[in-house]
């Protein structure tokens, strides 16, 4: 029985592994070892990464939603407590786009939160 060889899976390998390292700089995409070093560190970029976005996006609702509030006299806080209080069920994303889209239905939504606040004071 004749003895297989590895140059076929190997250059297989290594073409996959340059292929991932396109756009890389100089020989970082086009020596085998360097390219090998630069996919495994450009995995863990993005597997970093696509947590980090999630945090980013959240940041950037509460933001806008922060600054719809200032401009209608009331804290982001005071907002979402008189949401939750309420029973109003829109998450920080839509809040966002609501006060950029529609100004006036956010100012429906300011004064239901702070209905819902005033009547848990009373109580």
């Amino acid at each position: 029985m004749s003895r297989v060889r590895s140059g076929a899976a190997t250059r297989h390998r290594r073409k996959r592994t340059l292929t991932a390292a396109k756009g890389a700089r100089g020989s970082r995409s086009k020596l085998f070892k360097s390219a090998k070093q630069t996919v495994i560190k450009g995995g863990q970029y993005a597997f970093r990464d696509r947590r980090a976005r999630k945090r980013e996006f959240r940041a950037l609702w509460i933001t806008r939603i922060s600054a719809a509030c200032a401009s209608r006299g009331v804290s982001y806080s005071r907002l979402m407590n008189g949401l939750k209080h309420s029973g109003v069920a829109l998450n920080r994303k839509m809040l966002s786009e609501v006060a950029i889209a529609d100004p006036a239905a956010f100012d429906k939504i300011v004064e239901m939160s702070k209905s819902a606040l005033a009547s848990q004071a009373a109580a």
